[in-house]
């Protein structure tokens, strides 16, 4: 179960990184214990702490929750998406679905694996209770993990073999999230209001993902693919 839970991860060491860093490039925070409650997510919005956290090796190195929670908060800002608790669940899912095999169980202790969506589906139709709340969930977040972390991936596929472009995704991700979110067990975990933004937003969501991707883990891919959809998105490079 993914849940909006990444900024509870973040040691103290980070918050103290994250001090030092921005009162380095000129910021002034106070360092009790109040001040930093009432601001800390305003520090965490700084504009320049993305940059500030890659390359000031000197200072430290931050945490992998703090460092992927600032970088997907930054890119959603950039997208238009203006959510903390938004970031704070696709935080969790990249730092989550980015370890062995996770990003194809609904769980780490569930033996069935997806690699295709349309796979997914067919257990949601034969599922109930519990497990279908999971599936639907899965659907939304597999959804958005492949569109938006691989779309170049995406691209060859359909070039070389037929396969389904973006909207695709798009569609069976958004489907995903708001079936869920009309879940009980949604409501029960405060996470339907979460499913239904990300429903509401999946294209602006894969769309910021694409270009985390395209700037972080691929950055040398030039492709007419990439560029065409980086034209279509609006996000040229």
């Amino acid at each position: 179960m993914i849940l909006a839970n990444l900024r509870e991860r973040v040691t103290p060491s980070d918050v103290d990184l994250v001090l030092r860093v921005l009162e380095g490039s000129g910021h002034r925070y106070g360092r009790t214990s109040t001040d930093l409650v009432k601001s800390f997510d305003r520090l965490l919005d700084a504009k320049e702490l993305p940059e500030l956290l890659r390359c000031n090796p000197g200072l430290g190195e931050p945490t992998a929750a703090l460092f992927i929670y600032v970088t997907v908060r930054h890119s959603l800002l950039a997208a238009g998406v203006d959510d903390r608790d938004l970031s704070d669940y696709l935080g969790a899912l990249l730092f989550e679905f980015g370890v062995r095999d996770r990003a194809v169980r609904i769980s780490w202790h569930d033996d069935a694996v997806y690699r295709y969506l349309t796979d997914i589906v067919a257990d949601i139709q034969a599922s109930d209770g519990r497990r279908a709340f999971l599936l639907r969930a899965h659907l939304g977040n597999f959804s958005l993990w492949l569109a938006g972390m691989y779309p170049d991936h995406i691209a060859a596929r359909r070039d070389c073999r037929g396969g389904p472009g973006l909207s695709y995704y798009e569609g069976m991700g958004e489907h995903g999230f708001r079936s869920a979110s009309d879940h009980r067990l949604a409501r029960q975990l405060h996470l339907a209001g979460i499913y239904r933004a990300a429903a509401d937003s999946f294209r602006a969501l894969r769309v910021a993902l694409n270009r985390l991707s395209d700037q972080l883990l691929f950055p040398h891919v030039h492709t007419p693919a990439r560029l065409l959809r980086q034209v279509a998105d609006g996000t040229g490079q």
